[in-house]
């Protein structure tokens, strides 16, 4: 009789030696995302700047000023607080070479009144207070140029949409180890041209690359380890792949803390990827995959050296493989199932801002923290040790009070918390830590359970393709998050928080108007999923998430 993957995993080992092996070697995969994915708070760090003037620095010197009176002296005054300064993007019209300015209140002889004086645009570039570099004062990114650091995050995002979109095609077709293996090896020579890029146009170029292929990367990474491990563990293994994520982001705190120059640290977080080549000898190709395409002797050959590698051996009678999937009419799924009963039009909508929702709440909070948080690395270390304890709250919730409540909940969390923060007086800055730390936790909860619930919520024959569509929000979203950061903030520090604060609670709000699907089969016909909020019994059988292909996101 043909016997599955899964139940061959029961005799070889379903989590064994040969399984947390694999999960180590690609948790390190995990990892080395965390700078792709948020390492623009290092990177595209915008430190205080000011105008530089000509005959400034001599005046200086030849008064003897300190660099406090240096500004009060020669820079205009700061604008209002919480608002963009004019002293950063503004200087006076004034000719410092005078030998006739006085060395207190030198502007006075022109002007008692300094408002009255010409001011214009930095035309000689800027002086930025920072022992170290980022591509801001590389490159000159602020004022009138400020849109293209904007741009440098939203370029990773494009390539983020354009190749999880592919990703799971050419996976199906040519196999996960060599998708693997090729994702690698452009990340890295992609990460490193990145970093000896000599002009911004380059950069910018090497920068999309990077995301065309690094969130595919961590994608089959994902699909690997989920299609080794037996049906138990899947979820769990999934969650701490996730969690090797969060790892990574601790690591990168400590690596941009004694790297605080952009190229430096650019190379040194791009290198170990090529590492990631060494896969070809230490990781096997899917054996599901590899059954997919009928080559059921090299699949059961692999399951033979898992076997031997877990301690186990495979009874005789467990020599014929099939496919997971049920047999039978095969239905081709198109975006119109996803809208057109009334049920599953709703869960569409709902997950689809949901994405969206989680993925401008997660990267925006981390961006916004760059910009006004008093220690940068401090407050991204503690912000990523947040992420900890929202995996094991999953862990510990979604199989004992479901998915529903503590979906709703860590997304009004992550609302509130954005609100309540802009409450707070900047001398309360150890609360205004705290509630961030909560909003960040917050909304990891909601990203990791939105993964999960995306699958369980379609019938079969449309669950790729809604997990496909629904999910390539949360790229959307990150294509727009850095313009509304980085905008926001110039028209008020705090707006940001304002707008994340409403998406929030109105994603929790839309999250309780969904089923709940714990202890629930996963349905199998448009009907069943839309009589999912009914009284219904369950089916005597197990229904798992599949892996054989690409269905669940990032983080």
């Amino acid at each position: 009789m043909p016997t599955t993957v899964d139940d061959v995993l029961e005799h070889g080992g379903e989590f064994h030696f040969f399984q947390k092996q694999m999960f180590f070697l690609l948790a390190l995969l995990s990892a080395t995302f965390a700078p792709i994915y948020v390492g623009i708070v290092f990177l595209g760090f915008t430190p205080d700047h000011r105008c530089r003037s000509p005959g400034v620095a001599e005046l200086s010197l030849r008064c003897g000023w300190s660099p406090a009176e240096e500004l009060n002296y020669t820079v205009p005054g700061p604008g209002p607080a919480g608002e963009a300064s004019p002293r950063q993007c503004r200087r006076y019209e004034v000719d410092w070479n005078q030998s006739t300015f006085d060395c207190v209140d030198p502007l006075a002889s022109l002007d008692t009144n300094r408002s009255r004086l010409p001011q214009g645009p930095c035309r000689d570039g800027w002086v930025y207070e920072t022992p170290g570099s980022s591509i801001v004062t590389e490159f000159n990114l602020v004022c009138a140029n400020s849109w293209m650091l904007d741009l440098f995050q939203s370029s990773v995002n494009v390539g983020f949409f354009i190749g999880s979109m592919s990703i799971g095609y050419i996976a199906d077709r040519f196999g996960r180890k060599l998708c693997l293996l090729t994702t690698v090896l452009i990340n890295a020579a992609a990460g490193v041209l990145m970093a000896i890029s000599p002009t911004y146009t380059w950069m910018l170029i090497f920068r999309l690359i990077q995301g065309l292929v690094s969130k595919a990367g961590w994608l089959i990474g994902y699909i690997l380890i989920t299609e080794f491990v037996g049906r138990r563990y899947r979820r769990t293994v999934g969650i701490f792949y996730q969690v090797a994520y969060t790892v990574g982001l601790l690591v990168l705190a400590g690596v941009a803390y004694a790297l605080p120059h952009w190229r430096w640290l650019q190379f040194t977080v791009a290198l170990p990827n090529f590492f990631f080549l060494l896969y070809y000898w230490c990781i096997p190709e899917s054996p599901r995959w590899l059954i997919s395409q009928n080559k059921n002797a090299e699949a059961m050959r692999i399951i033979k050296h898992i076997a031997k590698k877990n301690g186990k051996s495979l009874p005789a009678s467990l020599q014929r493989l099939r496919l997971e999937e049920e047999t039978g009419k095969k239905l081709n799924p198109s975006f119109l199932d996803l809208v057109r009963t009334p049920q599953i039009r709703k869960h569409t909508m709902i997950l689809m801002y949901n994405w969206f929702t989680s993925s401008v709440l997660y990267q925006g909070l981390i961006m916004h923290m760059g910009l006004a948080g008093d220690n940068i690395y401090l407050d991204f270390f503690y912000s990523a040790l947040v992420e900890f304890p929202a995996a094991f709250m999953i862990i510990l919730t979604i199989d004992r009070i479901g998915r529903r409540y503590p979906w709703a909940a860590s997304n009004m969390v992550a609302g509130a918390a954005c609100l309540a923060s802009v409450s707070i007086p900047g001398d309360l800055q150890w609360l205004k830590i705290i509630i961030s730390c909560l909003g960040r936790m917050g909304i990891t909860m909601a990203y990791e359970i939105v993964c999960l619930v995306n699958a369980e919520l379609y019938p079969t024959f449309i669950r790729n393709l809604g997990i496909h569509i629904c999910s390539s929000m949360c790229d959307i979203g990150g294509i727009i998050t850095p313009f509304l950061v980085y905008r926001l903030t110039n028209i008020w520090l705090e707006l940001p928080l304002m707008v994340f604060g409403v998406l929030g609670l109105v994603a929790g709000g839309l999250v309780l108007l969904l089923p709940e699907t714990k202890g629930k089969a996963l349905p199998e016909t448009i009907e069943e999923a839309e009589n999912m909020q009914r009284p219904r019994k369950n089916k005597e059988k197990m229904i798992y998430l599949q892996v054989q292909k690409l269905d669940i996101p990032l983080n």
